[in-house]
């Protein structure tokens, strides 16, 4: 940045720290205010033009990114835990904070951090959000039962009491009535879980059925309604990624490549703290839907990676990452899925001759 006013915000639910800075690093204001819209866009109104607002990623950042937007030049919502690796050191407090900010932001080294644009995107990714957390409590509380089985050498599968006549199969061995009670409430917290999960799926396939992308994405093996919402609600915009491989980090399914020196190139898939893990999940899950149900062209391209002597993680990983290419096209150019078109996308996504990496 080389010319204008840095305007950093420190926002808590009650106030928010700001401090007004030149291109060049001189503050020329501080001032805390009530974290209000009105508030906070008569101190950003009182500073000249060109005036760029930076702000840390958190539960406001989207509403203020959204409020804020008509009175400034540009409002930007970044990674606070890359800023603490740079500005951790020295006093801290809010009003420190916001300065650091400032000076991050006025020197480039701050990660932006996407937000929607509007409202109806917002309210979606939070809709295909709260499905996802209702599944892992699906999961969770089946992972109880089983555990509680596990303790008295029986090893039971969330399949093996779906039913009224499995429950009382597995009840019945047991050496407590209490002990047998318990695991009654136990099922009926996950009747009830699971019933929720259920009602959530249905209200997020009819919000689905509204995005003309999704009802093109469904047409993908391996994606169906839940799995294009998820993709089309954490990309939100395929031009925010410039390539392919920086769409596959983000997903999880891509590859770091790092070296030092004259040293070796290690790859490694990035950190689960770098990735946006419900797209990770889906993506992975399509893959292993299209290889089990052995759909072309994916499942020629598999059994290629699988003679040539990749492991079966690393040959689903690229399975995953034409999957993804195939969606982030679509997405770009409007257009509906063919077949004959994945062959490019096969060849590009990875090369078996790569060496693999854990994860």
């Amino acid at each position: 940045m080389d010319h204008g006013y840095v305007i950093a915000l420190d926002t808590h639910c009650a106030f928010t720290e700001a401090v007004v800075m030149t291109a060049a690093g001189s503050v020329r204001q501080r001032a805390r205010v009530a974290t209000t819209l009105p508030d906070l866009r008569r101190l950003i109104e009182a500073v000249r033009r060109p005036r760029h607002v930076v702000l840390e990623e958190g539960p406001l950042a989207g509403w203020l990114l959204r409020g804020l937007g008509a009175v400034a030049d540009a409002v930007t919502a970044c990674d606070p835990r890359q800023n603490a690796y740079i500005a951790k050191h020295g006093d801290k407090d809010d009003p420190i904070d916001a300065e650091k900010l400032g000076h991050l932001y006025r020197g480039g080294f701050i990660h932006p951090v996407h937000h929607p644009e509007t409202l109806e995107r917002v309210v979606f990714k939070q809709l295909v959000g709260l499905y996802h957390e209702r599944v892992h409590n699906v999961v969770r509380h089946a992972n109880r039962i089983s555990a509680h089985f596990r303790q008295y050498g029986w090893f039971v599968r969330q399949t093996q009491f779906a039913t009224p006549a499995q429950r009382q199969e597995l009840l019945r061995p047991l050496p407590s009535q209490s002990l047998r009670a318990g695991l009654r409430m136990l099922f009926e917290e996950y009747d009830l879980a699971r019933a929720r999960a259920h009602t959530l799926q249905r209200i997020l396939i009819r919000e689905a059925r509204r995005f003309e992308p999704i009802r093109r994405f469904v047409g993908v093996p391996g994606v169906r309604w839940v799995r294009g919402a998820t993709f089309f609600a954490h990309v939100d915009t395929p031009w925010r990624f410039p390539t392919k491989a920086a769409l596959w980090r983000y997903m999880g399914i891509g590859l770091e490549r790092r070296r030092s020196g004259n040293g070796p190139l290690h790859l490694r898939v990035p950190p689960p703290q770098c990735v946006c893990r419900p797209l990770k999940n889906m993506i992975l899950g399509a893959a292993q839907g299209v290889i089990l149900a052995k759909t072309p062209p994916f499942s020629e391209r598999y059994k290629e990676y699988r003679h040539a002597g990749i492991s079966p993680r690393n040959a689903r990983r690229s399975i995953a990452r034409c999957l993804a290419a195939t969606l982030w096209g679509m997405f770009k150019n409007g257009r509906v899925y063919h077949p004959e078109w994945v062959g490019v996308a096969l060849a590009a996504a990875s090369d078996p001759t790569e060496p693999s990496a854990a994860g």
